[in-house]
């Protein structure tokens, strides 16, 4: 079962690397997710993510407070509305984007009410 961990681990570390790169892909939860699956199998690579400057401090808060900061919140609303508006710019099919037109706000609705950092 360690190697599944390990995979899950690297494919969202990889994902979040991604993140940091391209406007649109969330860093922050794949994060998350690594640091999830690296407590059951990479214990090093959990705590890497922990004492990281710049993600340790949000991956502690969401698994001590479930915490969001209210930057991130504000960022990742815009990015949900800009995609709203783009989905409905360009060519998709219209079940897609009633989809998201649905879906999306209500993440941003949970989101916003997560505790603050």
């Amino acid at each position: 079962m360690k190697w599944v961990w390990r995979s899950i681990a690297s494919v969202a570390v990889a994902l979040g690397a991604l993140g940091v790169l391209l406007p649109g892909l969330p860093t922050t939860p794949f994060l998350l997710l690594a640091a999830w699956a690296g407590a059951r199998g990479w214990p090093e690579l959990e705590q890497r993510l922990l004492r990281h400057p710049h993600y340790g401090p949000m991956i502690r808060d969401w698994r001590e407070h479930r915490a969001v900061p209210r930057r991130a919140k504000w960022l990742a609303s815009a990015l949900m509305a800009s995609s709203i508006l783009m989905i409905w710019l360009l060519p998709a099919p219209m079940l897609l984007r009633v989809f998201l037109s649905l879906f999306l706000p209500c993440v941003a609705l949970w989101l916003w009410t997560r505790p603050e950092s």
